[in-house]
């Protein structure tokens, strides 16, 4: 009887003990950080698209379209690794009121713009190639990678600035951070699209088809840190 209170007793000793050394005295908090910078390139997304009574002259014509787009393209100087062929569709429409079918073709090529003095240019010709949609337009930075780092590394320092005057009225210290969680989502900003509208004026006339402004880059950490 006496072995088993003593084997009881020590365990709740360790129980004790582990809860002891459990119970590390931390600080929880959140960081930001933010980075702006002017993009350099852009993410165009282009399709033409054809309408037909017949499947294949549909397909044929979207087809001689895409050929002379793709030909504009390389005229353009823009590498091939930087164009790609997104999407390509064909499918039939169902017209209730005439009780026939019509078809509908469509390619879609997305295009790595290094140099945004281009754009209006390359826009123009393609329009002149016969694209019909312009699907979506997408600012990036060359820089993203650097760009995201100093996010990251501005976002622990607030943590840790934040930490430190939480605890500065308490007499304590910030030790060392235990766990860091990276809550971080990239917002990309979309540019006004005046590119279709502009193309219809004269030559002589301004135009401005981009805005371009300025990424921004936020990074989000949660931090725990020890309390000394």
């Amino acid at each position: 009887m006496k072995k088993v209170i003593l084997i009881l007793a020590l365990v709740f000793m360790t129980n004790s003990h582990s809860q002891e050394q459990k119970q590390v005295p931390m600080i929880n908090v959140s960081g930001e950080g933010k980075v702006k910078v002017a993009p350099d390139q852009a993410s165009i997304s282009i399709s033409i698209e054809t309408k037909g009574v017949k499947a294949d002259d549909v397909k044929r014509e979207n087809d001689k379209k895409m050929d002379g787009i793709l030909k504009f393209i390389k005229k353009s100087n823009i590498d091939s690794e930087d164009f790609q062929t997104q999407r390509i569709a064909l499918n039939p429409n169902y017209d209730y009121e005439k009780k026939k079918y019509n078809y509908v073709a469509t390619q879609t090529v997305q295009i790595l713009l290094k140099d945004l003095s281009k754009y209006d240019a390359l826009m123009e010709g393609l329009v002149n190639e016969g694209i019909n949609r312009i699907d979506n337009v997408e600012f990036k930075s060359s820089k993203m990678i650097q760009l995201q780092s100093e996010a990251r590394k501005l976002a622990m320092k607030d943590a840790k600035a934040k930490a430190e005057d939480f605890v500065s009225v308490l007499g304590q210290k910030v030790g060392k951070a235990i766990l860091i969680s990276d809550n971080s989502q990239i917002y990309v900003p979309q540019p006004r699209m005046y590119a279709m509208k502009s193309m219809a004026m004269s030559d002589s006339a301004p135009r401005e088809t981009l805005a371009i402004g300025e990424i921004e880059i936020t990074a989000n950490v949660s931090v725990n840190f020890i309390l000394e």
